[in-house]
């Protein structure tokens, strides 16, 4: 157990309590783990803390942010065995790091608005010096990104040296187009085509949603998406009162429920 009580030191009770898990008397399972065995856990407590975040539930984003530091933790420690980094090192950089980029608060440059910032933001970026060189636009787009965030980063960077569409119309004619191209590779029965056929089609439809500028396509599907867990739910709800499953249920009698909730406005 850590030698310090939580209220004189958490952070350090954490990471004593990681270090300890990791030791050889510590847990089986944590001392397996690895960098690239903890990142789908990485994305899973992110998306928890979106929820929390959506669901103004102040409790469990506390939690949450407490899973998500947890795992900075154990991938410090894990670092800390290899002799890489520690989680100090980890703390001290990004401190440094919002310092340095945020001169209009530690220094003297102004910035009055959040245009500025963010263009301040960039600039100081470009002129730090790069572990990775860079060769392409496209390079610095994380490649575990949702897919749907991760296409319109990559049509912003395009756009950004003017390779983007003139209007709306071109891209929805573009997104026909594709369309008509599925089911030109559907007859075919060419599988491998008919997936490249809609991933063009999904790549269309973020283009159409980013040329917009209103929503993104990942918030707009997550709008549509809740529309359809409430519909469907609704669906539950009224087959229940009738003592039914939707596994016992016709496709007839769910599509009719399905059109009262979408009359309701759900």
């Amino acid at each position: 157990m850590p030698e310090k009580s939580q209220k004189e030191d958490p952070v350090g009770d954490l990471v004593s309590v990681m270090r300890k898990l990791r030791s050889k008397d510590g847990c089986p399972w944590d001392r397996e783990q690895t960098h690239k065995s903890l990142k789908k856990y990485l994305i899973e407590e992110g998306a928890e803390l979106m929820d929390a975040i959506d669901d103004g539930d102040k409790d469990g984003i506390c939690e949450e942010l407490g899973d998500l530091l947890m795992h900075i933790v154990f991938h410090s420690q894990i670092a800390e065995e290899k002799g890489d980094f520690k989680f100090n090192d980890v703390a001290k950089r990004i401190t440094k790091k919002m310092i340095r980029r945020h001169p209009h608060v530690f220094a003297d440059t102004k910035a009055g608005t959040s245009e500025a910032v963010v263009k301040m933001w960039e600039d100081i970026k470009k002129g730090e010096v790069k572990i990775k060189k860079r060769n392409s636009l496209m390079d610095g787009v994380p490649r575990h990104l949702p897919s749907l965030i991760r296409a319109h980063e990559v049509q912003r960077k395009a756009a950004k040296v003017g390779f983007d569409w003139s209007n709306s119309q071109q891209i929805i004619e573009k997104i026909e187009e594709e369309v008509i191209e599925l089911k030109n590779a559907i007859k075919s029965g060419n599988g491998k085509e008919i997936n490249e056929e809609i991933g063009d089609i999904l790549f269309s439809v973020v283009n159409l949603a980013r040329y917009r500028n209103t929503e993104s396509a990942e918030d707009i599907l997550i709008g549509t998406i809740q529309k359809f867990e409430r519909r469907f739910r609704y669906i539950e709800k009224r087959l229940a009162k009738l003592k039914k499953k939707p596994e016992s249920s016709s496709l007839e009698e769910m599509e009719k429920l399905w059109g009262e909730a979408k009359k309701k406005g759900l």
